[in-house]
């Protein structure tokens, strides 16, 4: 009987924990985030309302370096140089001495004008002196007329000869001057060509070394004649409007690592001729190079602004995608449904795109949130915020 009641009461305990405290009917209500069916809500996505804008066309172009002026610096009259006067990879002064050739064989050919000169002289006065003396006698017929004529003859003789050989003076001097080789132009001499003992000058004018200036510098880029032709027609028909000012248009540079070169241009000119081969245009620019950071021969990117637009829509990079197909971006409709776009781009405006077609102002174009996206659902627009650029990290003492 004990072990019956024992049983008993174990089974009732059982029935009692099984009981559930309340009816299914009292389950807490759904979230108001949920979705319309109880289920998750929408994903959150970053969009811009995008409107209309002034902005610049900027073409960027390939292009080359040049320096300002290049000056060859040559042997004018053969010899051997004695002495370089100069430090390789250092600033010239115009009419700096660069060279200096052995002077010794011009002195001589100085010399030895100098002394056809006395002969010259000594020999004009004695022609003159039997001029003169001829002259009275020649009216009494005590000298024949020939002789009188003959001692004119002589005297105009020694002039000539006087000044053939003031002339060779003149040679020999200059001569003796091309010994010490100057530089015709200020600028950054290069490496050496020749050393000292060499002979330069035999036979052809010798290259001992090169002088370029380069501040400023000139910078030449081509752009395709089909492209200058398009943007003449877009700004006859008003769709855009010359940027060109009177002092040449503004004109950047982006160096070959990508970064931008601190100081800005102006253009120069456009080349009137499009090459055959290539069909491109030539441009040339100058830019100014205080710091001598940039060299002669380096390329670069040109960034030419060459019109302005009046009203465009400018999306940021990130939200537009670009393939093979054409470039898209993602456009939010009021039920929060997304559905690409093709658009049409033109050029960039620092890390934004022109878009030329296909958006509308007021339309909500996606830039983030693209891996949150699932077919057939509805987003959560919210407006986007760019990230701020990272502060550098402060230099170690």
């Amino acid at each position: 009987m004990a072990a019956l009641a024992a049983t008993a009461l174990l089974a009732a305990c059982g029935e009692k924990a099984a009981t559930p405290s309340a009816p299914p009917s009292a389950a807490p209500a759904a979230t108001s985030g949920a979705g319309p069916s109880g289920g998750p809500p929408p994903p959150s996505v970053g969009v811009i309302k995008v409107k209309t804008e002034e902005a610049s066309l900027v073409n960027e172009l390939p292009g080359r370096l040049e320096a300002l002026r290049v000056a060859q610096i040559r042997a004018r009259v053969p010899g051997v140089v004695q002495k370089r006067l100069f430090q390789e990879g250092s600033d010239i002064k115009a009419g700096q001495v660069l060279y200096q050739l052995d002077p010794a064989p011009f002195k001589a050919t100085l010399d030895s004008a100098l002394a056809s000169v006395k002969k010259a002289e000594a020999s004009l006065m004695q022609t003159t002196a039997t001029v003169k003396r001829f002259k009275p006698l020649v009216d009494v017929n005590a000298v024949s007329q020939q002789e009188y004529t003959n001692a004119q003859a002589a005297q105009k003789q020694a002039e000539a000869d006087l000044a053939l050989s003031r002339a060779s003076v003149q040679t020999a001097r200059i001569n003796l001057g091309y010994t010490n080789i100057s530089a015709p132009i200020a600028g950054r001499i290069g490496r050496t060509l020749v050393s000292e003992g060499a002979l330069v000058g035999q036979g052809e004018a010798t290259q001992m070394a090169v002088i370029q200036q380069v501040n400023p510098l000139f910078v030449n880029f081509t752009q395709p004649a089909a492209d200058v032709l398009r943007l003449k027609q877009s700004i006859a028909a008003g769709k855009l409007k010359d940027a060109g000012k009177s002092d040449g248009a503004a004109v950047r540079v982006m160096l070959e690592d990508g970064t931008a070169y601190p100081h800005s241009g102006k253009l120069l000119f456009a080349d009137l001729t499009v090459d055959q081969a290539s069909g491109q245009i030539t441009m040339r620019a100058e830019l100014p190079n205080p710091d001598g950071l940039l060299l002669p021969g380096m390329y670069v990117r040109v960034r030419l602004e060459q019109a302005r637009y009046d009203a465009v829509i400018l999306v940021p990079q990130q939200a537009v995608t670009r393939s093979g197909q054409g470039d898209t971006v993602n456009v939010v409709d009021d039920k929060g449904m997304v559905s690409p776009r093709p658009v049409k781009l033109g050029s960039s405006q620092g890390n934004r795109w022109i878009v030329t077609e296909g958006l509308k102002p007021g339309e909500a174009v996606m830039v983030d949130g693209f891996q949150k996206l699932r077919p057939g659902l509805a987003v959560n627009p919210v407006p986007w915020q760019p990230v701020p650029a990272p502060a550098p990290a402060p230099a170690a003492k």
